[in-house]
Parts: structure tokens; C-alpha cells; sequence
């Protein structure tokens, strides 16, 4: 191999993985205590705030939908799945895009609905975050970032949407579904564990600060 081909090489081994190594849970909002209030617009600039739902699980996804790991789970239906499931027992279902406008996962609202479409997307609401305000405060490293919170409002589970962390559909037969696993769990009067682990995706793309 020459020096050229092995330079390519060792950069690009480097740049997936910066993209796609898991990061570390963030403490900006620690398990157990309330969930920050927010306020962002749907994709027909409708305004939700978390306190709406108050009363309610909550889970929060922070999507792209150009992420690969992303289309893990869209491509083979399993946060579809998921999203139909919850909602059909009542739990609110919100995705939040924190792409900055001209980053990679922004759409303007008309054409973010159309890729709702395109995925048969389940969820409540797509709601809008492209100043990544909300997403920062939560911590929000990666795509898919989730959150569950419980009808008080407090944030039981947050972290990686399973123990997979490959862009490979087959693994998710074979996962555990963390998402899955704490709300069934607090549905059921149970104590949630984990209440935190590794997400895994491709890095949010906020705006420059």
C-alpha cells in the first residue's frame, strides 16, 4: 500500500470515528429531576410546550433524517414501530431537529413534512429547534438522542435508543431497547433501569456559536 492510500485511509478511520463513536451521557439535565420546559414550532408552525403535556410520558428524539444511524431505525420500521406503539397508549411522541438551517437533517418546514411522509414517521410532532437551543440544553449530542419523561415531568431515562451501536438493521433484532424498556418499566410502577446509557449516532449539527 503506498503512502498516499494509507494517508486516505487512516484519515478516513478517523473522521467515522469522530461521526460515530458513542458519547458519553451529558449531565446538563440529570435523571430524576424535572425536564426543562421548551417551546418550539411544528412543521405548521403550530407552537408545543413540554408543559402541554403535562400529565403525560413524554419521549423526545432528536432526529436527522441523512444520519445513517438514524436510517437504521426508520429504514427497517423500528422507531415507526415504536412511535405507533406509545402513542397508541397515550405517551406523546415529539422529534426535534436541532440542525442549523444549511446543515445536514434541516429541512424547511413544507419539505420536512414531506420527509415525514417519506418515513412513515408515527410521531406526535416534528417540532423545529434550528438555533439548537433546545437541543443544548438538554444535552443532546447525537442522532438518535431519546428522553423519557413521566407524568411529573421528570426525566427517567435518557441516552442511546439501544445497547446496538451500528448502523446494521439486523442488530436490532437482537438488541435491547432501552426507549422500550423504560417506558414499559414506569408504566408498570416499576423503578426504570438504566436510567442512563451511551447514545450512540452521528453528531447534532448546530449552529455555530
Amino acid at each position: 500500500m503506498n503512502t498516499f492510500r494509507r494517508t486516505l485511509l487512516t484519515f478516513a478511520s478517523a473522521l467515522l470515528f469522530l461521526v460515530a463513536a458513542p458519547v458519553a451521557v451529558q449531565a446538563q439535565v440529570p435523571v430524576g429531576e424535572q425536564a426543562p420546559n421548551f417551546t418550539l414550532p411544528d412543521t405548521d408552525g403550530e407552537q408545543h410546550s413540554l408543559s402541554d403535556f403535562e400529565g403525560k410520558y413524554v419521549v423526545l428524539e432528536w432526529l436527522n433524517f441523512g444520519c445513517p444511524y438514524v436510517g437504521k431505525h426508520y429504514g427497517s420500521g423500528n422507531m415507526q414501530q415504536l412511535q405507533e406503539t406509545y402513542t397508541d397508549k397515550g405517551v406523546v411522541w415529539l422529534s426535534i431537529v436541532s440542525s442549523a438551517e444549511g446543515k445536514q437533517g434541516y429541512y424547511p418546514p413544507e419539505e420536512m413534512k414531506a420527509q415525514k411522509k417519506k418515513h412513515n414517521g408515527n410521531m406526535t410532532a416534528i417540532l423545529m429547534d434550528p438555533s439548537g437551543e433546545v437541543g443544548r440544553t438538554y444535552g443532546a449530542k447525537v442522532t438518535p438522542h431519546m428522553y423519557v419523561i413521566n407524568p411529573e415531568g421528570e426525566l427517567v431515562y435518557k441516552g442511546g435508543i439501544d445497547d446496538k451501536p451500528t448502523t446494521d438493521e439486523a442488530d436490532i433484532e437482537s438488541a435491547k431497547n432501552y426507549v422500550k424498556n423504560a417506558l414499559n418499566q414506569a408504566m408498570n410502577g416499576e423503578e426504570v433501569s438504566p436510567q442512563t446509557a451511551e447514545p450512540y449516532g452521528c453528531t447534532v449539527k448546530y449552529a455555530a456559536r
